[in-house]
């Protein structure tokens, strides 16, 4: 396994929730970083919290979305060991029902930002790196139409760039099912408890997850120097039920 000890890792949506974790982590084991966001606030309150625990801190204020921003992103950032990218907006509702307003921008979002981030990083990662993408699990298509579709899509985008940059850098995905994150905290309190309550009676093990579960499956993977090409479920196996 690596040592992340003075390796720099980037993190596109690093300032809260899940990447914020990811972040946390990583600085515990000794690693510089740089944070990516579109909200300045958010961005100086993760890195005064990162910095209070010992970390070296650069932040970026950028909307991953916005494809020349994410050019000029690249174009000023310097080389990393390892990049995550947390981007990737989710919706509910099946092909029939869901407007293709919605369809078309989370696709967008999920799949075609991610695309463009991977061949941008291609250039910025040091050899014997990697590049972590974020999946997902516990949808159906008839559930989560576009984002189901997004989420195949990033798990073969892992899989095309895994081939194309090897034997340099290595390319996978974590795969989280539905957690309480701040990502959520838009919605009502009542639905949001209604949600945890749901999926923790789905997954087999009868719980979400904690947000450090999600984020330790990153650092196992940027430490693992003969993992590429997969995507981890970090999911309770709520995908093993009909």
């Amino acid at each position: 396994m690596d040592d992340l000890t003075l390796r720099t890792v980037a993190i596109i949506g690093g300032s809260s929730g899940i990447g914020f974790q990811v972040a946390r982590q990583a600085v515990n084991e000794g690693a510089n970083l740089i944070l990516i966001g579109r909200d300045i606030g958010r961005l100086e309150v993760a890195k005064t919290r990162l910095q209070t625990a010992g970390g070296s801190v650069t932040t970026y204020v950028a909307d991953a979305h916005d494809h020349a921003a994410l050019e000029q992103l690249f174009d000023e950032m310097p080389q990393v060991d390892h990049l995550v990218s947390m981007v990737g907006d989710v919706m509910g509702g099946g092909f029939v029902t869901a407007p293709m307003a919605v369809i078309r921008h989370v696709i967008e979002s999920k799949f075609f930002t991610n695309v463009r981030i991977g061949q941008l990083a291609a250039k910025k990662i040091r050899p014997g790196g990697s590049l972590i993408f974020t999946s997902g699990t516990g949808g159906r298509a008839q559930d989560a139409c576009a984002s189901y579709v997004g989420n195949l899509g990033i798990n073969a985008l892992v899989e095309g760039l895994a081939v194309e940059l090897a034997p340099d850098i290595r390319v996978n995905a974590v795969s989280p099912t539905w957690t309480v994150t701040p990502f959520w905290r838009d919605m009502p309190a009542e639905q949001l408890a209604a949600t945890a309550d749901r999926f923790a009676n789905t997954i087999p093990l009868q719980r979400t997850a904690e947000i450090d579960e999600l984020a330790q499956a990153y650092l196992f993977l940027m430490k693992n120097g003969f993992i590429t090409g997969q995507h981890i479920a970090v999911d309770g196996g709520i995908m093993l039920g009909g």
